[in-house]
C-alpha cells in the first residue's frame, strides 16, 4: 500500500484530531451546567441526569459495533457516519424545547463516540510504522484533553453565549471536519470483510445497557431495589450468553481470540481500573474545590474557577501524550504504563491527604494529568500494535467501552462514599473526600500491579502486525 506524503499525513492527523477534540468535549461540556439546564427546562434532577446517561448508553452500545463496521466496509466511510450522527444530535439538542427532546439529541450524539476507535484505525492504516506510536499517543492525548477542556469551557460559554452554544460551537467544527475528511482522507483498502453478527450485537448492547443503567442510577433507585438487582442479574446473564455466541461464531462481532491475547486482556483490565480513577477525579476534585469555605476545608470556588484550577492537569496530559512515541525508543510501553499508574496513584493519595491549599491541588492535578496522559496513550498503542490491522477499530472500541464501564463504577463508588459522609445541613464532610481519593489511590496501585503482567517485549502478534 502506498503511504500518503508527509504533508498529507499531517493533514490527516489534524482533521482526525479536530473531530476527536470536538466530540470528546461534548462528553463533559454538560456535566458542570446540569443545574442550569434543569432550571431552563423546569425538570427534576432525576430527569436531567438522563442528559448524561443517554449519551453514555448510546456510545457504549454503538462504539464497538461501528468499530466493527469500519473494519468491514471502510473506516473513513464509517467515520463520516459517526460525525453525521454527532452533528444531527447537536442540532436536535440545540433546538430542544423540552428535556425529552434534549435526551433524544444526546442519545444520537452518543453514536458519534465511535469516531475515536475509527480514528485510531485510520492512523494504523495510513501512517508509516516509525510515526504510528507518536500519532496514536498524540491522538489519545487530544481525546483526554478535550474531555477535560469541556469541563473548563462549559461555564464561560453558558454565561456569555447561552446553553445552546454548547452545541452550536462543536457543530460548526464538526461540519467543517466532515467536509474535509470526505475530500482529503483516502479510504483504506484494509478491510476485514464479513457481515455484522446481529445476535452478538444485540446481546452486547443488552448487557452493556443492563450494566451501565443501574450503575448510573443506583444511588437514586436504591442499590438494594429489585430494579437494580434485576438489571445486574440480567447483565450477567446476557454477558455470558454474548461470550458463548462470540466464542462459537464463525463470524464474531468481537473476536474472543484477540481479546484473550496477553497484551490485550491485561491492557483492558488496566483500562477498567484507570477509567474508575479518572472519572472519579474529574468529577470530584472540582466538587472539593467548590465546597464552601465555611466547612473548614473547601474553597467556595465557582464552576468556572474550579475548572481553571485543574487546567494544569490538561497541560501535563497533553505533554505526556506527545512524548510517548519518542519514549518508546528507550522505555517500552509496559514501563510507560506502569509509570502512568504510579503517578496516578501518587496524585490520588495527594488529593486525599494534602488538599489544604490551592497550590497542592494544582500540583497533584498536574501530576495526575501526567500519569493519565502516559496511560491513555500507551494503552491505545498497545492495543493498536497487538491486534491485526483488520480489527483495530473493534479492539480499540472495546478498550474504550471497558474504560467507560470503569468510569461508571468509579463514579458510583466515589458518589456512594462522599454521600455517606455528610453534615446535618447536607454539605459533604472532608472525611468522604479523603476516603474516596484514598480508595482510588489503591485502585491505581492495583492497575500498577496489573501492568507488570504485560509482556515485556513485543508479542508475536505485535511483531507481525507492526509490518502490516
Amino acid at each position: 500500500m502506498t503511504r500518503p506524503s508527509q504533508n498529507r499525513i499531517g493533514l490527516i492527523f489534524l482533521l482526525l484530531a479536530a473531530g476527536a477534540a470536538s466530540i470528546s468535549m461534548l462528553q463533559s461540556l454538560l456535566s458542570p451546567v446540569l443545574s442550569t439546564l434543569q432550571t431552563e427546562f423546569a425538570t427534576t434532577q432525576n430527569a436531567i441526569s438522563w442528559v448524561l446517561i443517554a449519551f453514555l448508553l448510546a456510545g457504549a452500545v454503538c462504539t464497538p459495533i461501528l468499530g466493527r463496521i469500519g473494519d468491514m466496509i471502510g473506516k473513513v466511510r464509517t467515520l463520516l457516519i459517526a460525525l453525521g450522527a454527532m452533528i444531527l444530535g447537536n442540532v436536535i439538542s440545540g433546538f430542544a424545547p423540552n428535556i425529552e427532546v434534549m435526551v433524544l439529541g444526546r442519545a444520537v450524539q452518543g453514536i458519534g463516540m465511535a469516531a475515536f476507535p475509527l480514528s485510531f484505525g485510520i492512523i494504523r492504516d495510513e501512517f508509516p510504522r516509525d510515526r504510528m506510536a507518536s500519532a496514536v499517543g498524540a491522538m489519545s492525548s487530544v481525546i483526554a484533553v478535550g474531555g477535560g477542556l469541556g469541563a473548563i469551557l462549559a461555564g464561560p460559554i453558558v454565561s456569555i453565549l447561552g446553553w445552546q452554544w454548547l452545541f452550536w460551537l462543536p457543530t460548526v467544527a464538526l461540519v467543517l471536519v466532515a467536509v474535509l475528511v470526505r475530500n482529503y482522507i483516502p479510504e483504506s483498502p484494509i478491510r476485514s470483510g464479513g457481515r455484522i453478527n446481529w445476535i452478538a450485537a444485540t446481546l452486547l448492547g443488552g448487557w452493556l445497557i443492563a450494566l451501565l443503567l443501574p450503575l448510573s442510577q443506583g444511588t437514586q433507585w436504591g442499590w438494594t431495589s429489585p430494579l437494580v438487582i434485576g438489571l445486574l442479574v440480567v447483565a450477567m446473564v446476557l454477558a455470558v450468553a454474548w461470550t458463548v455466541v462470540e466464542t462459537r461464531s464463525d463470524n464474531p462481532l468481537i473476536d474472543m481470540k484477540v481479546m484473550r491475547l496477553p497484551a490485550v486482556w491485561t491492557t483492558n483490565l488496566v483500562a477498567l481500573l484507570f477509567g474508575a480513577a479518572m472519572f472519579s477525579v474529574w468529577a470530584f476534585v472540582p466538587q472539593l474545590i467548590q465546597v464552601p469555605a465555611s466547612t473548614g476545608y473547601g474553597f467556595g470556588a465557582s464552576v468556572t474557577q474550579a475548572g481553571w484550577i485543574i487546567l494544569p492537569m490538561l497541560v501535563t496530559m497533553a505533554l505526556a501524550g506527545t512524548v510517548v512515541g519518542r519514549l518508546e525508543r528507550r522505555f517500552n510501553f509496559k514501563s510507560q504504563l506502569s509509570a502512568g499508574a504510579a503517578l496516578v496513584g501518587l496524585a490520588c493519595a495527594g488529593f486525599a491527604f494534602l488538599h489544604g491549599q490551592i497550590w497542592q491541588l494544582t500540583l497533584f492535578s498536574a501530576l495526575f494529568g501526567l500519569g493519565l496522559g502516559l496511560a491513555y496513550s500507551t494503552m491505545t498503542n498497545i492495543i493498536v500494535q497487538s491486534v491485526p490491522a483488520t480489527q483495530t477499530g473493534t479492539a480499540t472500541g472495546m478498550n474504550a467501552n471497558i474504560r467507560t464501564i470503569g468510569g461508571a463504577l468509579g463514579t458510583t463508588i466515589m458518589t456512594a462514599i462522599v454521600t455517606a459522609h455528610r453534615q446535618p445541613d447536607g454539605l459533604p464532610l472532608e472525611e468522604g473526600f479523603v476516603t474516596g481519593f484514598a480508595t482510588f489511590a489503591v485502585v491505581a496501585l492495583l492497575a500498577f500491579l496489573v501492568t507488570r503482567l504485560l509482556p515485556s517485549h513485543k508479542t508475536p502478534e505485535m511483531a507481525v502486525t507492526a509490518k502490516a
